[in-house]
């Protein structure tokens, strides 16, 4: 086991877990926003909320990738339309 531990500020981790629970930020996105190993930020959702309110969690925030996925397409396949090629 590595020694590579470090102690975050209450308050970081606090932010951290509000953005994922209230705000539907993905917690990689979070993760990379405070420096903070993803599975660190699963571990402290995982002693924050029971584990249904966890997984519609997760669910929510996978949702909202998909929709931001299909929104691009959509996006592209709208310029597409106005724009054919040749």
């Amino acid at each position: 086991m590595s020694g590579n531990f470090r102690i975050i500020d209450p308050k970081v981790k606090d932010e951290a877990i509000d953005q994922v629970k209230n705000k539907g930020m993905p917690v990689s996105e979070v993760a990379n926003k405070y420096s903070i190993d993803p599975r660190t930020i699963y571990n402290w959702l995982k002693k924050e909320v029971n584990g249904s309110d966890r997984n519609l969690i997760l669910e929510n925030n996978r949702l909202k990738k998909e929709n931001e996925q299909l929104y691009n397409l959509l996006g592209r396949a709208t310029v597409e339309l106005k724009h054919p090629k040749g």
